[in-house]
């Protein structure tokens, strides 16, 4: 194409070259040959006012309108929408035609389509044209996509939480109010996938979509999705989903033509578009983990085999790490509806769909519903953690090499003095790390009472170095073997035998450590501790990593890995060795864009041409450190290598290769030199420009140089000073907590007081408390697991121990638990008191009461009593009909009752139920 064309024809061309895409034949008014193909595009066709840029002919009917303009106006094409709207309205010459439905306004680059079939039709960007197909097929139907979905029916709840109710409603809401992008924020574990399958099945049932893609950004991502869109039985059919619709998810790039839902990694779809082979290794990794490209990634092109109509809907499972930068063409390819899917969305989420948030179901809602568990945090301070230490001069210390952990051994010259955050990066002290496993071992018994084992704990480390420290130190405290710690790592693996599934599933390992275990599919439901060694400063990075002990999990199931668990997951534990919960948290992107790449292939990157910001930020990033820790002869090395160039000045090429108000400005540079370059064509000259200056600085050389630089050096092994800890406690806002969770369990039972028997005579008919039976209090439990989850007994027995003197260890019996404190609530008891203790108590009183008299027990009498005591410990009330059953049966019965106790037997049950419970 000429450069020196004039900017219309230029459109033109561009405009021609699409249309052909599409599957239209372009066409002179006075050369039209119908013959030619189904869809027609006709230029100059003239109308009643004035001539039309093109007129668009399907089957020989007119059915659109497009109006060209030059690239210039992109930003003006919705001021000539009234044009073009003009045009579609029109007389076409020789025709009497209704108004044309279909309209663009195109500069090539640029196009926006209305659909004037729509209710209250709005233009939209779209990325090229419809095929004429589409059009035939959108002409055949009553309706258009955007007026069926007004048809859509009101949701049925049955079978559905109230979080996925609003979230299914405010989205139809979303639909019928045309908005193109819509974000679901649903907490971890509260059916995130059922909810998005739930609203699919209706757009396909009552608005008849056609066709809709559900994106997901891993393999094993896919896999699960396609397991519940099996298992998924909508609430007004007694058919599976995949009886009624047909669901296919890619493991090639055949898209199905019959297929209603397709289930792709954003990588596959990205191929599939590209139409090249895909590296399948890519798609265990989120787009987040994503090697470097050997080139700068190519944009998507229009695909004809898949054309932007493919899909009426995209759905983005963990949108919140996988619209972005290459990923993004992928969305803003097809001509569809998007709605996200995130548990974590952070400000760059919210923008990119629009600030249209139509469900905001948080962690703390989901605590309260009892789809998720709640954490407390305690907190681990050490000396050195907090303040640091100094190695004298003249000390002799190890001193490792970071990856091969080789070590030597060294005096000091001179003083060196370190801060906490530099523990476990320059610094190793194995008495800080093992104060903090060492107090964490001691005081399980505070954090998990009653605890025969260590709960399932994760620990989270800074660095491969550290996680290989803290795992043999855990061992050694333990006193366990290999099998009770292991590392994980983020990569999902699908081998039963992997780590994470022993983790997941087996009794052993109790502890695992990761340095990035965040991914979404990592969860562990029985996990119920979270030590964090390292801090981390994204807010959002904080909230993916607390979400992995957010899992709600079944009593049975819990015990099938702690067995010495009294109740279903009530809670987890951060434990905080590091400051983590009180350090300031940031919704920025971190420098680190590359995370898990090796350094020698991000300096290969920039070498060999790679064209990815990201790259080019990570590299500055990590030079950025390193400047840092280098001496001046080895900064004056890299220089001399670089050819004159210093670090500095190399870290600031990498970061200004990428920077807008540079690359403008030296653009504005360029034009005052060639003022006829536009300025697009400046800006990409620039950016140009920019990129090679920052990678002319690395050759194989240099690059070799940085890698030795950075790995020699070493961490010093400080053996020299002993850590202490300073605290080890609950925070301050587990206290608050604990406190308002007691005040929630005392409203509770206060509001239900005169509903539920048992609660009626705690309050109200203290006599009557003889009376109180296992079926009543049980009553008690099952509605308040139904009502308020949240309120566990045994959490709330622990949070009472928070506050204040508690007598006796936390039952293991639920019921128990929850006898004693309906006791503490309603002041029978001054605080709270473990049930067998009040019983024990309340036995020796009686007893002693009757033996100041006449009567006398005998020894026999005595057994028996004491086996009445036991079973009313834990069933509450003893009737005569249980001396039939265990464990009085086994010893004879009532008949040995009477035999003991003859007709004072009724007397002695009646006096012990009433003294038992006072």
């Amino acid at each position: 194409m000429s450069n020196n064309q004039n900017p219309e024809q230029k459109a033109r061309d561009i405009i021609d070259t699409k249309l052909n895409d599409a599957g239209w034949v372009v066409q002179d008014k006075n050369k039209v040959d119908w013959n030619a193909s189904s869809g027609i595009a006709v230029k100059e066709y003239q109308t009643d006012v004035g001539p039309a840029d093109y007129v668009l002919f399907v089957d020989r009917r007119p059915v659109g309108i497009i109006e060209a303009k030059k690239e210039e106006e992109g930003h003006h094409l919705t001021v000539v929408e009234e044009q073009s709207s003009r045009y579609a309205t029109s007389k076409l010459k020789y025709l009497d035609n209704d108004p044309l439905d279909f309209v663009y306004e195109s500069t090539g680059e640029v196009t926006r389509f209305t659909n004037h079939r729509d209710p209250k039709p709005r233009s939209r960007r779209v990325f090229s044209f419809h095929k004429p197909e589409t059009f035939r097929t959108y002409l055949k139907k009553d309706k258009s996509l955007r007026t069926r979905l007004l048809d859509i029916p009101e949701l049925k709840h049955e079978g559905l939480r109230d979080c996925q109710i609003m979230a299914i409603d405010n989205l139809e809401r979303s639909f019928k109010d045309n908005h193109p992008r819509a974000l679901v924020q649903m907490a971890t574990g509260s059916g995130k996938t059922y909810t998005a399958i739930t609203f699919i099945y209706r757009l396909l049932k009552y608005a008849d979509a056609k066709k809709i893609l559900f994106l997901v950004d891993t393999r094993n991502l896919g896999e699960q999705a396609e397991q519940e869109f099996m298992a998924y039985m909508p609430n007004d059919d007694n058919r599976k989903f995949m009886e009624l619709y047909n669901v296919q998810r890619l493991r090639s790039n055949y898209i199905s033509s019959d297929s209603q839902v397709c289930i792709s990694t954003i990588q596959r779809m990205y191929s599939i578009l590209k139409d090249e082979e895909l590296d399948e290794e890519s798609e265990t990794e989120n787009p987040a983990e994503k090697e470097w490209q050997p080139k700068e990634p190519m944009p998507v092109v229009y695909n004809e085999k898949i054309p932007i109509e493919e899909f009426d809907f995209v759905v983005v499972d963990e949108c919140h790490r996988s619209i972005y930068n290459l990923w993004q063409q992928v969305l803003d390819y097809f001509d569809s509806f998007i709605i996200g899917l995130t548990a974590t969305p952070d400000k760059r989420t919210f923008g990119f769909f629009n600030e249209n948030v139509v469900s905001e179901y948080g962690h703390e809602e989901a605590v309260a519903d009892g789809v998720n568990v709640g954490y407390e945090v305690y907190t681990i301070e050490t000396e050195i953690t907090k303040n640091g230490a100094e190695i004298k001069a003249k000390e002799f210390v190890d001193k490792r090499e970071k990856l091969s952990r080789r070590k030597r051994w060294e005096q000091l010259d001179e003083a060196y003095t370190y801060t906490g955050k530099r523990l476990d990066r320059d610094v190793v002290n194995p008495s800080q790390i093992r104060n903090v496993i060492r107090t964490f071992k001691n005081k399980l018994p505070e954090i998990f009472p009653e605890r025969e084992e260590v709960p399932k704990t994760l620990i989270f480390a800074k660095t491969d170095s550290h996680a290989d420290d803290i795992i043999q130190i855990v061992r050694e405290e333990f006193g366990e073997g290999n099998a009770f710690c292991k590392k994980v790592t983020y990569k999902v693996e699908e081998d039963p035998k992997s780590v994470l599934s022993q983790f997941r599933n087996d009794y052993n390992p109790r502890i695992a450590v990761t340095v990035d275990m965040i991914a979404t599919g990592t969860d562990v439901k029985p996990l119920e501790c979270l030590l964090f060694m390292r801090d981390v400063k994204s807010r959002n990075y904080f909230e993916q990593m607390k979400g992995r002990g957010t899992r709600t999990m079944g009593h049975d199931d819990l015990k099938k890995v702690t067995p010495s668990a009294v109740s279903s997951k009530t809670h987890f534990v951060v434990v905080d060795a590091v400051g983590v919960t009180k350090s300031m948290k940031t919704d920025s992107r971190p420098l680190e864009r590359k995370k898990g790449i090796a350094l020698k292939d991000l300096l290969a990157a920039v070498t060999f041409g790679a064209q990815d910001e990201d790259i080019y930020i990570s590299l500055g990033g990590r030079l950025a450190r390193l400047n840092k820790q280098i001496t001046d002869d080895e900064k004056a090395t890299f220089a001399e290598k670089a050819g004159g160039k210093d670090l500095s000045e190399a870290i600031r090429d990498l970061f200004s290769a990428y920077n807008p108000d540079i690359i403008e400005a030296r653009a504005a540079g360029i034009r005052q030199l060639e003022p006829q370059m536009d300025e697009q064509e400046a800006q990409k000259q620039a950016q140009q420009e920019l990129i090679d200056v920052a990678r002319s600085t690395f050759s194989g050389e240099l690059n070799e140089y940085i890698e030795n630089v950075r790995r020699v050096h070493e961490q010093i092994i400080d053996t020299v000073n002993v850590d202490k800890v300073l605290r080890a406690e609950w925070d301050k806002d587990a206290v608050v907590k604990a406190d308002e969770l007691i005040s929630d369990f005392k409203a509770y039972l206060e509001a239900n007081k005169d509903e539920i028997t048992a609660l009626r005579i705690f309050y109200n008919q203290p006599f009557n408390r003889r009376d109180v039976t296992f079926t009543m209090v049980k009553e008690v439990l099952e509605k308040l697991k139904l009502e308020k989850p949240y309120l566990a007994p045994s959490r709330v027995w622990k949070a009472y121990e928070q506050l204040e003197k508690v007598n006796g260890n936390s039952p293991k019996n639920e019921l128990t638990a929850l006898v004693s404190l309906i006791r503490r609530v309603t002041d029978i008891d001054p605080v709270l008191t473990a049930y067998d203790q009040t019983v024990n108590r309340n036995f020796q009183e009686w007893v002693f009461s009757k033996q100041a008299g006449t009567l006398k027990f005998n020894e026999d009498q005595m057994n028996w009593l004491r086996m009445i005591k036991d079973y009313v410990a834990t069933s509450f009330h003893l009737e005569l009909e249980d001396l039939d059953y265990s464990p009085f049966d086994a010893l004879g019965g009532r008949g040995m009752m009477y035999q003991l106790f003859g007709e004072e037997m009724n007397v002695v049950i009646s006096e012990l139920n009433e003294a038992l419970a006072a």
